[in-house]
């Protein structure tokens, strides 16, 4: 006969709680068991129970307490590994900001070309602030260059 699928959910009957949690328990401790010898592995388990008073350790306190000081020891040589979560994230924003302050910077050149191609259509510069207006003289000296740069080459 085929098993049911469980429908997970509190048990509010306290028998049937109970004999639940001793089959899982039982079932839990029988799959890390199975871990460590199939797998070559050192495991542990400790269950805490509202239904027992003392805390139950797999295999015993001192297995357990060997493998929870094996794994602070890793725990501890792989943070040296790693970078330092904090200073990840400070270089991580670095980075963002300078590539916001460059994206700022083509984006206001691009603006300075579109008011550029407006204005000499309008021939109307009115409306610019005097800094704009400056940096319009630069970015036209600058194409202008870059345009005397390129006719160079080709009459080469």
């Amino acid at each position: 006969m085929a098993r049911r699928r469980v429908k997970l959910a509190y048990i509010s009957n306290d028998s049937k709680r109970k004999a639940t949690y001793r089959k899982r328990k039982k079932g839990i401790i029988k799959k890390v068991s199975e871990l460590t010898v199939l797998c070559g592995i050192p495991a542990c388990a400790i269950i805490c129970s509202p239904f027992d008073s003392q805390i139950e350790a797999w295999p015993n306190r001192e297995g357990v307490e060997q493998v929870i000081e094996r794994y602070e020891n890793t725990f501890v040589i792989d943070q040296s590994k790693n970078v330092n979560q904090e200073s990840f994230l400070r270089e991580r924003i670095s980075k963002a900001e300078d590539q916001l302050k460059k994206l700022r910077l083509d984006n206001h050149e691009k603006e300075l070309t579109m008011a550029m191609f407006q204005h000499m259509q309008e021939e109307n510069l009115q409306n610019m602030s005097f800094e704009d207006a400056n940096d319009l003289n630069n970015l036209i000296e600058k194409n202008l260059n870059d345009i005397e740069i390129k006719m160079a080459k080709l009459s080469v």
